[in-house]
């Protein structure tokens, strides 16, 4: 239990310090946009794999579902709608969150074992602006963009599986797509992103500011950051769901 509040109670001078110097992020504009290409190019490819394979399953999924009991239709529906409101952007999140947020806590984890964290302070540069701020804005600009293309990349793997292996006419696969199609749904799911974002960046970068004890310790950081984010995502998911839906 002691251990519980002192976690919180550095998490909350963590997010003073933090919100601080958010204000002042225009300075660090390039570094912006250098961890947006290291947290969003860089994470496409297992992006594009794990949405275009959900995709496939989903489209299957509702095949085999409702085979016989619902029009074809369906199919393009389920895909886009699973993807819109659940699957988009918790499996970006948890995809990227055990790329990213790992690699986070790791390299500040090793900036702060090396010293160089001190050293960017016996600089009179603030570490809190110059490594945090640009990372977690980073990852919440990151997490929906790459959202956007995981859902459409797994409407596409759904028409490649109901076209191709259950001969679907394409026609009827988009106009499934369509079907129902709702707004708000579609801006349920970006905002999920949006909080999976900031949970990526800002727990990634606290474990990995927080580690101490030598390489071992950043293993260990590196080790809670990773699960603190996928709980906190599990978490928010549920806890949006509850207010968007």
């Amino acid at each position: 239990m002691k251990g519980l509040f002192t976690y919180i109670g550095e998490l909350a001078f963590f997010t003073k310090d933090f919100l601080r110097v958010l204000p002042r992020f225009y300075r660090y504009f390039n570094l912006i946009i250098e961890q947006i290409v290291t947290i969003g190019v860089a994470s496409l490819p297992i992006v594009l794999i794990t949405s275009f394979s959900s995709g496939s399953v989903t489209a299957h999924q509702a095949m085999f579902q409702g085979k016989d009991f619902i029009p074809e239709i369906y199919v393009g529906m389920s895909v886009i709608k699973a993807f819109m409101i659940e699957l988009g952007p918790i499996l970006t999140a948890l995809v990227v969150g055990g790329r990213c947020g790992s690699s986070i806590a790791a390299e500040i984890g090793s900036m702060r074992i090396t010293e160089q964290i001190d050293a960017l302070e016996t600089l009179a540069i603030d570490p809190m602006s110059y490594l945090i701020v640009p990372r977690v804005i980073a990852a919440t600009i990151a997490l929906p963009l790459l959202t956007v293309v995981s859902e459409v990349i797994a409407c596409v793997g759904g028409g490649v599986y109901a076209v191709l292996a259950q001969n679907i006419k394409l026609m009827v696969y988009l106009d499934g797509l369509r079907f129902q199609f709702m707004v708000h749904e579609l801006w349920g799911g970006l905002i999920k992103a949006v909080a999976f974002g900031v949970i990526i960046g800002f727990m990634g970068c606290y474990h990995g500011f927080r580690a101490k004890g030598g390489t071992e310790g950043v293993g260990k950081a590196t080790t809670r950051g990773v699960v603190d984010i996928f709980i906190l995502i599990l978490l928010f998911d549920f806890i949006i769901a509850q207010i968007v839906f």
